[in-house]
């Protein structure tokens, strides 16, 4: 661990300081940092390619109009901002049964999918009524159209990664309550400690510039980015400027087929690209 001014520039892994941040530092610190090396080395402003947790990160962002003068324009796949409506039943059930929280509790730092403790929880959830873990991926992002057995096959060689058990609180705090909030403390005091008032800020996504071109696309089998849920999204973003958000639907499109699809490339990035250079 290197030291600056006292403060440590460098915490390992294995030091719970590590692990002690949600999408909120993401948004605050390492969006900005990414986008700021990018401009350094090419003095280019980039555009954005965001899926899943990436949309959120961004979005939150965009609503503080925060890198709004740093992007080109963004592309936001599978978009996760409100998840009150999610239909996963993995990812309900957690929330639903503070998994998160009983790893806190439990001295967990460390979100690991391939951990023991969280296999153990997970086998736990896919025992109850209605949870149908045969296909973890299907009963985590919804019925995949478009994936190559051999092409989860390799996913799986390598995801899902670690995040961190705060961060996973985090996003089971949004499931439960339907709003883009910051991480609550669920102690008015701390909250009070961390944000100046006793509930933690929401995010607005009203605020999101009306002229930063958008591209959104979204599935109509996504089960962590539920269609209601990205109706609601498209609600807060009816002033757009309408030349300066696409949105595209996909009926037989899951969380995974956005990044893993077989035909993603012609039915998703092609589109994509061509929205880019338009910008």
């Amino acid at each position: 661990m290197d030291m600056m001014c006292g403060l440590p520039t460098r915490v390992e892994p294995n030091i719970a300081a590590f692990w002690d941040w949600t999408w909120d530092e993401l948004v605050a610190y390492d969006l900005p940092a990414t986008l700021q090396h990018v401009h350094d080395q090419t003095g280019q402003k980039p555009h954005y390619v965001g899926h899943s947790l990436g949309t959120l990160i961004a979005l939150a962002s965009f609503s503080k109009d925060q890198l709004v003068n740093k992007l080109r324009s963004a592309a936001l796949l599978s978009p996760i901002a409100y998840v009150g409506q999610m239909t996963s039943p993995l990812a309900k059930n957690a929330a639903d049964n503070f998994l998160a929280e009983a790893l806190y509790w439990l001295g967990l730092d460390e979100f690991d999918p391939r951990g023991e403790a969280v296999v153990k929880l997970l086998k736990n959830i896919c025992k109850k009524p209605g949870v149908d873990c045969t296909n973890l991926l299907n009963s985590f992002t919804g019925q995949n159209c478009c994936l190559k057995s051999s092409i989860v096959d390799v996913f799986l060689e390598h995801e899902p990664q670690a995040t961190s058990t705060k961060n996973m609180i985090h996003v089971a705090q949004m499931i439960r309550e339907g709003t883009i909030a910051m991480y609550d403390y669920n102690n008015e005091e701390e909250n009070k400690k961390h944000y100046g008032q006793p509930n933690p800020p929401l995010y607005n996504m009203t605020s999101i510039p009306h002229d930063l071109p958008l591209f959104l696309s979204y599935g109509g089998a996504d089960a962590l980015s539920d269609v209601n849920d990205v109706k609601l999204l498209l609600e807060s973003l009816k002033d757009h400027e309408g030349d300066k958000l696409v949105v595209q639907y996909r009926q037989d499109y899951a969380h995974a087929d956005y990044v893993m699809g077989e035909n993603a490339g012609q039915v998703l990035y092609e589109p994509l690209m061509a929205f880019f250079k338009l910008q």
